[in-house]
């Protein structure tokens, strides 16, 4: 496979988990369980994304991905 579809592939899996652990936490908030803190939750989706922007940078500095044209 293409480095840049692995590369996408992985983007969109942390997306999702991302997403998934907002979830979580918008179900337990809602739910006031006390088995699990919420901010278990909101922190691993602070820290996925901070992963994220990071390898967007990397991919953006070794020329994996381009960004936009400015429009003027």
């Amino acid at each position: 496979m293409d480095t840049l579809v692995i590369f996408k592939l992985v983007l969109v899996l942390l997306l999702v988990f991302i997403l998934f652990n907002l979830a979580r936490a918008l179900f337990i908030m809602v739910k006031a369980e006390n088995k699990q803190p919420m901010s278990q939750y909101l922190g691993r989706r602070v820290i996925f994304s901070a992963l994220v922007m990071m390898l967007l940078l990397l991919a953006l500095g070794l020329g994996w991905v381009t960004p936009n044209p400015r429009p003027y």
